[in-house]
């Protein structure tokens, strides 16, 4: 590993997932210190990622977010560099900033991608066709027709673009996988996500305008079913359902069209057996309620041929209980934030680290001429090839509710297309 040149890394998006701040202070969900950046600044201790720098919208941000990253990062970790470069200037505010803050990277450097939902496909297209290898958050796309043009793109420049489905890199996913794998075919699959009512003031800038909750959730547990399923089932037709009435209402007050919780009926066809088609239900809800002790509640279920899987992720077996703030369960498998015995940054086994560092790998292994971009496609990683269905599902969601029908998924020689 230590012939392969460091990574230069522009982390586009400026909020929670990638420092902790949302503006009015650090987050008050589970990511108060943030994911994106804390874990290429220790990937850069660690020798794998060197210049960093950071896009947003508004650089007027970036004194409070400097200062935020100092107490809570460099101050709690030893030997943690924070620095990165900025854009836009402080002093402006420009929603196209990152067009400029791509520009000064050369061919090979990285972009990882935490901004809103309709923002992914311009600045993931932007980067691909100047030779940048690409990570972008789910979903990757709202459009299945953008997904297939970033595939392409893909190709074309011979760069990595993974979708940061970090659920795949969970042990207990990934071992949950491959049981399911020796149950048969597939019959049903359900599965819950929820974050509590408190999202709704921190997404308010795009909730319900620019993307809804089956998007911005269910992209997780849809991409774990289209994962254990891949090669042996395709979806074929999704209908939509939708709650309403509390993201709307005071103290809220989402824009009229927000839906509370989304649920997406599948059908699934075998690619084996004629006869057996499954079907899935994947809810989403950002009105959880406010003190339910977990920030995400998420469980699925998988029924097969011969048996069944259960996972809650939710509620792991470990739990604290505080006179603040009454019981809380915990997820250190995601990301730990509790520093080690020598006061150094300990998060590297958990899933959320390896997301992040598996693109890092892979974007140094093909800089070095060690591998191609496309065999990642065939080593089970969220490549932008492998997430094609779930963008199919999430679009062929929202084009149901809109229209208030069933939409049917289908192949058009090598292209998956929505009818």
């Amino acid at each position: 590993m230590s012939n392969q040149p460091k990574l230069n890394v522009l982390m586009c998006g400026t909020g929670e997932y990638t420092t902790g701040w949302v503006g009015s202070g650090a987050s008050k969900s589970d990511k108060k210190i943030g994911v994106v950046g804390l874990t290429l600044f220790d990937l850069r201790r660690l020798g794998k990622v060197d210049h960093l720098s950071m896009v947003g919208v508004n650089g007027k941000k970036y004194p409070d977010i400097r200062k935020h990253l100092q107490d809570n990062i460099a101050n709690v970790y030893k030997d943690m560099d924070i620095s990165f470069d900025s854009y836009p200037a402080e002093d402006k505010v420009d929603p196209l900033s990152y067009k400029e803050a791509i520009d000064k990277l050369s061919p090979g450097d990285a972009v990882i991608i935490f901004t809103p939902d309709n923002t992914h496909f311009d600045i993931s297209m932007y980067a691909i066709e100047r030779g940048l290898h690409v990570l972008v958050t789910k979903p990757a796309t709202q459009l299945l027709s953008h997904h297939n043009e970033l595939i392409a793109a893909a190709r074309k420049h011979k760069v990595v673009c993974f979708v940061e489905h970090h659920k795949r890199f969970d042990p207990a996913y990934a071992d949950a996988k491959a049981k399911a794998a020796n149950l048969g075919e597939f019959n049903f699959f359900s599965a819950w996500m929820s974050q509590p009512k408190s999202q709704l003031e921190t997404f308010k800038a795009w909730a319900g305008k620019d993307s809804d909750i089956s998007y911005y959730l269910s992209s997780h547990h849809i991409d774990i079913s289209c994962w254990i399923l891949q090669d042996r089932a395709v979806p074929v037709r999704v209908t939509a359902s939708a709650a309403t009435g509390i993201a709307t209402s005071e103290p809220y007050n989402c824009v009229p069209q927000t839906e509370d919780t989304i649920t997406l009926l599948v059908d699934w066809q075998s690619t084996t057996s004629s006869k057996h088609r499954g079907t899935a239900v994947y809810t989403a809800s950002w009105t959880a309620p406010l003190k339910a002790g977990i920030h995400s509640g998420q469980h699925w279920y998988y029924m097969g041929e011969k048996g069944d899987v259960t996972l809650d992720q939710a509620h792991r077996g470990y739990d604290v209980t505080t006179d603040e703030n009454g019981k809380m369960w915990y997820n250190p498998f995601y990301m730990k934030y509790s520093p080690s015995a020598s006061g150094h940054f300990d998060g590297q086994h958990g899933y959320g680290y390896i997301s992040f560092e598996k693109f890092v790998d892979a974007a140094r292994s093909v800089n070095a001429g060690e591998s191609a971009a496309a065999d990642f496609d065939s080593q089970g990683l969220p490549t932008i090839a492998n997430t094609v269905l779930t963008t199919a599902i999430l679009n062929a969601g929202r084009i149901s509710l809109d229209e208030k029908r069933s939409v049917a998924i289908k192949k058009d020689g090598e292209l998956w297309v929505l009818e």
